[in-house]
């Protein structure tokens, strides 16, 4: 699946590295493995969060510093891969039917938000191993943290995926 959940050792790309849309949906082709990989990866990050907050309620704050690394890694190259291969294409594909347009632009829009704060969050937790006073505030903001990525990513896999699939 790309590497996205393998090499942990390369430092991720920065957030605001602009991509050449035009550029790329030109290159960008429907996939028929896209969704079952997206919902993969979900999967998978679900798993890294469920195990991130383990280790925190048992006070294992070495571990949940490493994991934050490791967890904000795979975030930002999910997000790249889902802004390139889905959002992208899905603006090309629709680009002649403004409502959907709206939907998938609206989705992006949210999403770069969305994303942004997150991993901002995620790299400002990561020292929670030197800084113990940063627990309270993590333990909150962890919670809202998967609150919204769990309704997000509800929402792209009961609206998005299937424009997707039914796009082809």
């Amino acid at each position: 699946m790309f590497g996205l959940f393998k090499s942990k050792g390369a430092a991720p790309v920065e957030e605001d590295t602009p991509l050449d849309d035009a550029q790329a949906s030109r290159e960008i082709r429907y996939s028929a493995t896209l969704v079952e990989e997206l919902k993969r990866d979900h999967q998978l990050l679900f798993a890294a969060y469920g195990a991130i907050k383990e280790h925190f309620d048992r006070n294992d704050f070495a571990a949940v510093s490493q994991q934050l690394h490791d967890f904000r890694f795979d975030l930002h190259n999910h997000l790249i891969s889902e802004n390139v291969r889905l959002y992208i294409y899905l603006g090309r594909i629709t680009s002649h039917d403004q409502e959907k347009y709206a939907l998938v632009r609206k989705f992006r829009q949210e999403m770069e938000g969305i994303g942004k704060t997150a991993l901002r969050l995620l790299k400002k937790y990561e020292t929670l191993n030197i800084n113990q006073e940063l627990a309270k505030p993590f333990a909150e903001d962890f919670a809202a943290i998967g609150a919204i990525l769990t309704e997000r990513v509800r929402n792209e896999e009961s609206v998005l995926y299937p424009l997707y699939t039914s796009l082809h």
